[in-house]
């Protein structure tokens, strides 16, 4: 195997282990993506709608943040001599990604242009600058958000004359080409925004890598352009490719982003071909690490309010009716529903007749109890599945912000370090455990 410390960890179990999490913010029962990303990368609870700071921090409230801003379990493995890389398919200024890095009272502040003054104000930054200005050292970074590293109104490289697709800006920065100021000179540093570029890269000489392949998030898997956007499981294999070369370990932390974006818009299609491409990205980085010195946690920041059911039989399609009608308005029904959503719909003051319309289309919007534009997360524990180096101290049922500190514990990072011996020990954890956190937003009921 390529890291050198293997045989220091003789002893330690590598086991694989399921558990549960508990996701709640600390002023909600059903909870946001930036406040869990918060638990789960920085271990401690934070309110809705805020990433990298403690539960002091009011959401769009700058001056309370300043602070109690708190550090993630990317810091803490960069500041060991770790690689480090991020690898999404939303923004990589998205809720989840920017727990690892940034300090915000407000998730939605994407660029300076989604700032109110009076934050400008108090100093805050948004969070595409802290990104690039925060840790000046992450190794790898891909995901979508061009948009919000460019100055306003700057055309974009691939969309060229659609509005939306411009800088957002309005500091007039341009954060890519600091992005690339900052690096070493006797490293070799890469900017791409499409696959082509992408994949004509040799990981084996790229220190740092910086892919921005969408302006805002990246397309569905369903509706990505093979030209253009890498899939999940491309950008998983090339940075493992470049992280993997440090003797000291890496962590990656990997997120299917839009398996959320997909339950949101009732589309679940959408969402469950996303899980199926995370579950590629999975199964490829099991294959380029090894249990016996790779910690790899699989998790969820929260669940949605998604179900199937109808007794459908086995070889049925998840996508098709369930195989009775209502007994009460005597209309079929999917086997997939939602509590909650923008699938309600009523046609002559009564329920849909699904067997009417296109149910299997990939964006199907499938029915749901209560009319919403958007469908709403679930409040339940989610799924922690972990194997390697000390998974099996992730087992039964545990507070969310629990995970990271197993993950530091196992890697001897971070704060804990009374039970770590020097990294040539024949006994004790290796300083240079690798850690994958592929942070797998969730689907109820699939667990």
């Amino acid at each position: 195997m390529p890291w050198s410390f293997k045989s220091s960890i003789p002893t330690w179990p590598r086991t694989s282990s399921c558990s549960w999490g508990m996701t709640y913010n600390t002023n909600a029962q059903v909870p946001d993506s930036a406040g869990t990303a918060t638990a789960y990368l920085c271990g401690v609870k934070a309110n809705e709608g805020t990433v990298g700071v403690n539960a002091a921090t009011v959401r769009t409230y700058c001056n309370t943040s300043q602070g109690n801003e708190v550090t993630s379990i990317l810091r803490w493995a960069r500041d060991a001599g770790k690689s480090v890389g991020i690898v999404t398919t939303t923004r990589v200024n998205h809720a989840t990604p920017s727990a690892a890095y940034a300090h915000s009272a407000d998730r939605d502040w994407y660029s300076d242009n989604e700032m109110p003054p009076e934050a400008l104000s108090q100093g805050c930054k948004d969070i595409a600058y802290q990104l690039m200005h925060n840790i000046r050292n992450i190794n790898v970074i891909m995901g979508g958000g061009r948009k919000y590293m460019y100055p306003k109104n700057k055309t974009d490289v691939e969309y060229g004359a659609d509005e939306k697709a411009r800088g957002t800006r309005l500091d007039g920065l341009d954060l890519v080409s600091i992005w690339k100021s900052f690096k070493p000179t006797d490293k070799s540093s890469h900017f791409v925004w499409n696959r082509t570029e992408l994949l004509a890269l040799d990981p084996n000489t790229v220190d740092y890598l910086l892919g921005l392949f969408e302006p805002g998030d990246m397309q569905y898997e369903l509706n990505r352009n093979n030209e253009t956007d890498p899939s999940l499981t491309e950008m998983v294999d090339i940075a493992i490719k470049i992280l993997k070369r440090n003797p000291k370990g890496f962590f990656l932390l990997v997120e299917g982003g839009r398996i959320d974006h997909g339950h949101h818009e009732g589309k679940a299609k959408q969402a469950l071909h996303e899980a199926v491409e995370m579950d590629r990205a999975i199964g490829q980085a099991g294959a380029m690490t090894s249990l016996e010195d790779t910690l790899t946690v699989v998790t969820a920041d929260h669940s949605h309010v998604f179900t199937f059911g109808g007794y459908t039989p086995r070889g049925n399609s998840i996508f098709g009716l369930a195989p009775m009608v209502s007994d009460t308005d005597k209309k079929p029904f999917t086997a997939i529903l939602y509590g909650n959503g923008p699938g309600y719909k009523v046609v002559g003051g009564e329920r849909e007749n699904v067997s009417m319309v296109d149910y299997a289309h990939n964006n199907y919007q499938a029915q749901s109890a209560v009319p919403l534009r958007h469908e709403t997360h679930g409040g339940e524990d989610v799924a922690v599945f972990a194997k390697g180096p000390m998974a099996h101290l992730l087992h039964g049922v545990h507070e969310q912000n629990y995970i990271p500190h197993v993950m530091a514990y196992a890697a001897c990072i971070g704060a804990n370090l009374d039970h770590c011996g020097p990294a040539s020990s024949a006994v004790g954890p290796a300083a240079g455990l690798p850690l994958l956190a592929l942070a797998l937003l969730p689907l109820r009921g699939l667990f």
